[in-house]
């Protein structure tokens, strides 16, 4: 299995979770109790602790409203001078958040209701001189965007200077989707409570969480293992067990023998960039494949891997029909196959790919033009007898299932899945967050990279990686999840030395044995979410 952290979950399963939780005799009040305190201690951090700061809290009627009342409180009793505007009227509210706001109340806080629109100015001399605003006015149980009063507040949060704490998630924000129909907050940070939402992972939620931080609520492990969660998180810690190890007395032929099979005119970029991935991810042997005309400049950019001329289809420098027989022979003692970047689609390098996929006994990562070669036709990869891993971009997903590429960027997660188990391959499907799927209906999602990583090449770099991992005997589940967590990672150190602008592909292949070591000593601190347990 896997390295994985966290569950993640839509709103509605964490409801199931806490409704589980209660059943099993947690109360309500103390989920509600510890989700506060947890914020608060992210509260505090963001302030630089309570003692003689301004703090501006904007409730809703709801849970997470009641959220609110708990970090108010908290932050008034260590110091703080608190501001609580409620965004209804007290009787509105209701159960468990009715209990923590006549607590606050008991212990000395004042609750200004805002009732009506004009009533919204009241808040923003407040907001001008706050040294942090909460936003809990909204949750996770919201479709289809905030309207009305609640919505000229998230405005008026909007317009504020101050750094801003959400409760769960920014106010407006779908917990499922990721998605803003109307006005959304844009928090600093963001506190969510339990499992962390898969929301929360999607642009432009991503963005509008700030930094995530997911905080323990006492919630029972049978409740959290009742809920059929198949999706999960990567982890940032925990891949160092995966690593493959290396014996002293290790040969490179110990090490992986990977085949690549990429480049055409134009694009020998892509053979390159793949074979240094694979290298750069510890494959102790690799080779290229490339149309014979382009082998001389292979040679020059090509060092450490070996370059094998293959016939071409003539004037076209791109791979032949009759390159099948010699196909065959180079891949035979392949620990793992890549083929696709940059091979072009011309119609005999596209039938070749039809017929070689299926003449390859090895685990095979399928990338590029090796995906476009399938295109309308991806359940003929179910045919293959050895594990097959394919690496789409949105572009070649909607190319190869004929899904429009706006309803797979729109469920990246679910189209993921549904391919997956209908071609029976692992899919790996690029994107901003990257998501693997495996036939029997997990789903990862990538926390790792940033945007830096958009550069033409860069996917090349994964595909060698991959590659290199299952080379070196991980079962392909483990290496496509820690391969794509290792690629966003060395994007992630290319961003922190350098910057996002001029990241180019060759230099998240440089940064690989960085991000290696990083895994290996423990030090891949994730750069946006972090999780605290509960204290």
């Amino acid at each position: 299995m896997p390295h994985v952290h966290a569950r993640l979950v839509t709103g509605a399963q964490m409801a199931r979770i806490d409704r589980g939780a209660m059943e099993r005799g947690v109360s309500g009040i103390r989920l509600m109790e510890n989700a506060g305190h947890g914020a608060a201690r992210v509260l505090d951090d963001l302030v630089g602790g309570f003692q003689g700061k301004r703090i501006v809290a904007l409730c809703g009627k709801g849970n997470n409203g009641g959220d609110g009342f708990v970090i108010a409180d908290l932050a008034a009793s260590s110091g703080a001078s608190v501001t609580v505007f409620l965004l209804a009227a007290e009787d509105q509210v209701k159960g468990d958040a009715r209990h923590h706001l006549s607590r606050a109340r008991k212990n000395g806080l004042e609750i200004d209701e805002i009732l009506e629109s004009k009533d919204l100015e009241r808040i923003r001399p407040s907001l001008s001189n706050a040294s942090a605003a909460v936003d809990a006015l909204l949750g996770t149980g919201i479709r289809g965007g905030s309207r009305g009063l609640i919505a000229g507040a998230i405005e008026t949060l909007r317009e504020a200077g101050c750094p801003i704490l959400a409760v769960d998630v920014p106010s407006g924000l779908d917990a499922d989707t990721g998605r803003a129909d109307g006005v959304c907050a844009a928090a600093t940070r963001t506190v969510t409570f339990g499992l962390p939402k898969i929301g929360q992972f999607r642009f432009p939620g991503r963005s509008l969480c700030g930094s995530l931080h997911c905080v323990e609520i006492g919630l029972p492990p049978a409740a959290v293992a009742d809920e059929d969660v198949t999706c999960q998180l990567i982890a940032a810690h925990g891949g160092a067990a995966l690593l493959p190890r290396r014996p002293p007395d290790t040969h490179k032929g110990d090490c992986g023998r990977v085949v690549i099979l990429a480049g055409s005119t134009g694009f020998t970029g892509a053979a390159a960039l793949s074979a240094q991935g694979a290298l750069r991810s510890g494959a102790g042997l690799v080779q290229v494949g490339a149309p014979e005309s382009l082998n001389d400049i292979l040679e020059v950019k090509l060092t450490e891997a070996m370059s094998r001329p293959l016939p071409e289809v003539r004037k076209h420098r791109c791979l032949a029909l009759r390159a099948r027989g010699d196909i065959q022979k180079l891949v035979a003692a392949a620990d793992c196959v890549a083929m696709g970047p940059g091979l072009g689609t011309h119609r005999e390098t596209v039938e070749l790919v039809r017929r070689i996929v299926h003449d390859i006994r090895a685990p095979l990562v399928l990338d590029a033009d090796g995906i476009n070669a399938f295109a309308g036709a991806p359940e003929n990869l179910k045919m293959r007898t050895a594990p097959t891993v394919v690496t789409p971009h949105p572009g070649e997903f909607a190319r190869l299932t004929g899904l429009g590429r706006e309803a797979v960027c729109s469920d990246p997660i679910g189209s993921a899945q549904t391919l997956s188990g209908e071609a029976g391959v692992i899919v790996v499907l690029k994107g901003a967050p990257t998501v693997v799927a495996v036939p029997c209906g997990r789903t990862y999602v990538n926390p790792s990279g940033n945007a830096g990583m958009a550069s033409g090449g860069s996917g090349d770099v994964l595909t060698g990686i991959l590659a290199a991992l299952i080379g070196q005997g991980l079962d392909p589940e483990s290496a496509a999840c820690l391969g794509v967590y290792m690629h966003g990672l060395a994007g992630d150190l290319c961003a922190e030395r350098a910057g996002e602008a001029g990241m180019i592909a060759s230099d998240i292949g440089a940064a690989l044995p960085g991000a290696l070591r990083a895994i290996e000593t423990g030090a891949d601190k994730n750069r946006y979410v972090q999780f605290h347990t509960l204290n």
